[in-house]
């Protein structure tokens, strides 16, 4: 099964939170407070968030995080490669980590990359902003339907 980690998830959760207030400096116990993920958690993203360039920390009396870019800028797959490294659905697609022991014979390759692609493409095209907006479906209200 293909699933992110929770770290990823939380993630999400944050920033989102952080957005709604964007601009304001919010300290880790504020976010864990107006998030309900434990401080300890927050923190720990913290440290991922930063070097990624998807958060920013401010030192001193008044210190705390704060988005990088706005959240229109900050894609799903920005995050997951923050907490989850690279978007690599197996061992033979570019971005994994590992390699396979049979990569050079398997006729499967080029296919999994074209897989890949399109899972990377859809992630860059969710950004914090959409993930923010509230879906129908989670209101109970029913899903707009497709037209074409």
């Amino acid at each position: 099964m293909f699933r992110l980690s929770n770290l990823t998830d939380y993630a999400v959760v944050v920033m989102s939170a952080m957005a709604r207030q964007e601009g304001a400096v919010q300290t880790v116990s504020q976010i864990a407070e107006r998030t309900g993920v434990p401080a300890p958690t927050v923190a720990k993203l913290m440290k991922a968030l930063v070097p990624a360039g998807l958060m920013v920390s401010h030192r001193g009396a008044a210190g705390g995080y704060a988005l990088a870019r706005a959240p229109e800028a900050i894609s799903v797959a920005d995050i997951i490669a923050a907490l989850d490294g690279p978007i690599a659905i197996t061992h033979c697609v570019d971005g994994a980590e590992s390699t396979c022991g049979v990569e050079r014979l398997c006729p499967m390759r080029g296919n999994w990359e074209k897989v890949n692609r399109a899972v990377r493409d859809a992630l860059e095209s969710v950004t914090l902003s959409d993930m923010m907006a509230p879906c129908p479906e989670f209101l109970g209200q029913p899903r707009a339907k497709a037209v074409g």
